[in-house]
This record gives structure tokens, sequence and C-alpha cells, in this order.
């Protein structure tokens, strides 16, 4: 059913006539004729009566108005929903814990009046492909990991370096250390049953073990957070390693223990991925309100993979050159 010729017949309803509402709809009198006859074949019945008053529905007028009324404001509601603005930012966060649902959480409180939808999705390519379609507004990634660059009109900056800390159960040697060097850490088995070969995070754990000899075993199948930290918590042998933004609770009688890492400190890098010709205006205060408030990378002291410094150094010079290119 064409929404103009029924968006004529109550302009022509509440005008009372079909001059008054060929005025109200900014066309001639003619063109407000043939949408009315048009709906009338339609729907196989006559909608109005012509009066020395003006047009009256007929019996089937008055019927239908009510359901056309109707048909009028689910189209608003429908155009509504999808125009900048009006829609919930929608963003992956990859899991409901970790750093990046800390920075949404944050941002959540900043601006309270921006509405959102909070995804998950699992692998990078699944969220590049749902950012370059408009499934989604934006991701948080580890970019780029080897064999693995970005498509050209996905943008990408880095907002977080989320620092690693070892986990402990209460016997593990290195339980009542205040802090560890990486160093420290060779020797040590290191469990992660939740490294899944192919994705950003085991590119990241090859790396850190490459570059400083450590033991990291994703052996076993991956229970869940809970599962890993009964385990972590009753093995002396066993440790793991945690962002230090991961939001995890554990009972009381685990006595777990969360150490941080220095000498250098591992971050992981976290980057906010949209595309560029997004025009949600929420995007832009989601990315000005993590340049403001998320640590900057590169600090003193800190380790990432040379793949993610390369991207960063690459973002930047691409930055300037679209600049100087104005």
């Amino acid at each position: 059913m064409d929404l103009d010729t029924v968006r004529t017949f109550v302009a022509v309803v509440d005008a009372g006539q079909f001059q008054e509402a060929a005025a109200e709809l900014a066309v001639t009198q003619q063109a407000v004729s043939k949408r009315i006859a048009a709906l009338e074949r339609s729907l196989g019945v006559r909608l109005f009566t012509r009066t020395a008053r003006g047009a009256e529905l007929t019996i089937d007028g008055q019927a239908f108005l009510a359901h056309a009324r109707e048909l009028l404001r689910v189209a608003e509601r429908a155009a509504a929903s999808v125009r900048p603005g009006r829609r919930p930012l929608r963003v992956d966060v990859i899991a409901s814990r970790g750093a990046a649902s800390g920075l949404m959480r944050g941002f959540h409180r900043a601006h309270p009046g921006i509405e959102l939808d909070v995804v998950w999705l699992f692998d990078i390519e699944t969220a590049v492909t749902a950012v370059r379609c408009g499934e989604i507004d934006a991701s948080f990634r580890a970019v780029a990991a080897p064999g693995r660059p970005l498509p050209d009109d996905i943008e990408a900056v880095r907002v977080l370096d989320e620092p690693l800390q070892l986990l402990t159960g209460p016997a593990h040697a290195l339980a009542g250390a205040r802090s560890v060097t990486v160093a420290q850490l060779a020797g040590h088995r290191i469990w992660m049953p939740g490294i899944i070969p192919g994705t950003e995070w085991a590119a990241y754990y090859d790396d850190l073990v490459a570059e400083f000899g450590l033991t990291i075993e994703a052996t076993g199948p991956n229970f869940g957070s809970d599962a890993l930290l009964d385990t972590i918590a009753d093995t002396p042998a066993l440790a793991t390693f945690m962002g230090a933004h991961t939001r995890l609770v554990w009972p009381a009688g685990h006595g777990l223990r969360r150490i941080p890492v220095t000498d250098p400190t591992p971050v992981y890098p976290h980057s906010l991925l949209w595309h560029r010709d997004n025009p949600h205006p929420a995007l832009a205060t989601l990315r000005a309100h993590l340049a403001a408030t998320a640590a900057g990378p590169g600090a003193a002291g800190t380790w990432v993979p040379n793949w993610a410094v390369r991207a960063e150094r690459r973002r930047a010079l691409d930055h300037r050159g679209r600049i100087d290119g104005r």
C-alpha cells in the first residue's frame, strides 16, 4: 500500500476538503484526487462522497481511518528508528567482564542520555564485517595482528593499554609477591584455556611467549572463568594472566592473588574500530570520551607486540596525511 495515498487520505479527512488538503500537502488538487482514486481502487471501496460542504467519509472510509492513522504512525516510528542519532549506538565489546565493557559503562555514566545497544562478537573478522555493513557502529579489538590488515574504510584508534596481572592461588610459589618481573615468570606454568588459535589475543600471547620465553598452556576445555578460577585456586603449580580491568568475582575461600607484572609491564592494546562514513553522532561522542578519559598508549616501561606499535604509527601517519591533504 502506497503511504503517500494513505497520507493524502488522512489529510483530506482532517481538512474536510480536497482543495485544503492539497494546500496542506503542497500539491495540486488534481494530484490529491488521483491519489484518493488510486487508494480506492487498491482497497476496492469508496472512501469519500462529495457534498456541498466538501468531502465526507463513507462507512468504509470511517472504518479505514483508524487503521490509516496507525499505518502512518508505524511508518514514522520505522523511519525514526534509523535516523542518525535516533537509534541506539550499537557497540561490540567482545565479552561482558572485560576492559571494553568497563569503558562502555564509563561512557554510559558520562552520557546517560545516549541509548546504547551492547553486543558480544567473538572473532575480529565477524566484527569488521559487522562494522562495514552497518550491523554495528563500533568494536573494541586489538589491531592489526600479522596477516590481518584492516580494510581501507575501517578507522581504528588505540584507546587503552590494559596491564596484565598474574593471578595465583594461595599456595603458588609467587603468591606472596607484591609484584613480579616478566623474567621471574620464566619456568612457571601459566594456564589460559581461553586462547583460541586464530584470534587476535592468540597472536598477542604468541608474541609474548616468543619475546620473554614464557610457558603458556592453552590445553583442556574452556569451561569459562568460574572453572578457571576454581582450578587456579586449587592448583599450586598453575597461574594465569588477567587484565587489570577485567572484573571477576570469586569466593572468599579461594584466596586468589592478583599480582602486578613489571620490567616491562605487558599491556594488551585495545583499539576502537568504526566505519569511516558512519554518521551516527553518538559515535563521535564516544570517540571524544575515550580520548579524554582512557590512558594513552605507549607508556614508559610497558610492552606490546611490534604489530600493535606499527599499527598505531600507521594510523597517526594516515591521520596526518588526511589533514595535510585538506
